[in-house]
């Protein structure tokens, strides 16, 4: 069985963008949740906040491009995150009913040059 390059490039994405994350205190809690709306890239914890983090990964294509990897996180897939991050919670329920910490939504943007190593990393905090 062939891997399929797109799953090989989100996973490295992901794997950056993860990496970020914990350099800035967060723990990571979940990865590439299934629901019934898709997979949950990740789930960080820190700073009393529960962070559903959408990562984007493109390889870089040419340096005059203005639209980077956050471009696709429209209202479609913002709504789309929110209704996988409420399927969490409700898998999780009985580990968090100590208190529901703040939620955030954050969107990590990943660019890879053509061999796979890091070109530009864009972090929204709170971007939906």
């Amino acid at each position: 069985m062939v891997e399929d390059p797109r799953r090989r490039l989100g996973a490295r994405g992901e794997e950056i963008a993860a990496r970020h994350l914990e350099q800035r205190g967060y723990k990571i809690v979940d990865r590439n949740f299934r629901t019934r709306y898709g997979e949950l890239d990740l789930v960080a914890a820190g700073d009393g906040c529960l962070v559903f983090c959408e990562v984007k990964t493109r390889v870089e294509r040419s340096r005059s491009s203005p639209l980077g990897p956050l471009a696709s996180v429209g209202p479609r897939k913002r709504r789309q995150v929110r209704l996988m991050a409420r399927e969490w919670l409700g898998a999780r329920r009985s580990r968090l009913a100590r208190g529901l910490p703040e939620l955030r939504f954050d969107a990590i943007g990943v660019t890879l040059d053509r061999g796979g190593e890091l070109v530009a990393l864009e972090h929204l905090d709170g971007a939906f």
